[in-house]
């Protein structure tokens, strides 16, 4: 991987944190809305570990695709961007 752990791996344990959290908040039976509002926090955690994923991989993979001068190699970096983005 080539994106920057020191800030993807805090997102993502974070994230994990407060999923745990959402378990407890469904286990103790509390309110829809509380619940609701924590999994967007998870979700906007994991955006943005998301995009900086993404980010190291435009910068790396697919700029070092483009420097190869590979035609071939090119027209797979971006159509894994592309169907990525589909999703």
């Amino acid at each position: 991987m080539k994106a920057d752990r020191k800030k993807v791996d805090p997102l993502l344990r974070t994230a994990r944190g407060q999923m745990d959290g959402v378990l407890k908040m469904i286990e103790d039976d509390r309110y829809c809305m509380d619940i609701v509002t924590q999994l967007q926090a998870v979700e906007s955690l994991v955006h943005k570990a998301q995009r900086e994923v993404l980010r190291a991989h435009l910068a790396g993979c697919v700029q070092a695709a483009f420097e190869t001068g590979d035609e071939q190699a090119r027209k797979e970096k971006i159509d894994e961007v592309v169907k990525l983005l589909d999703k």
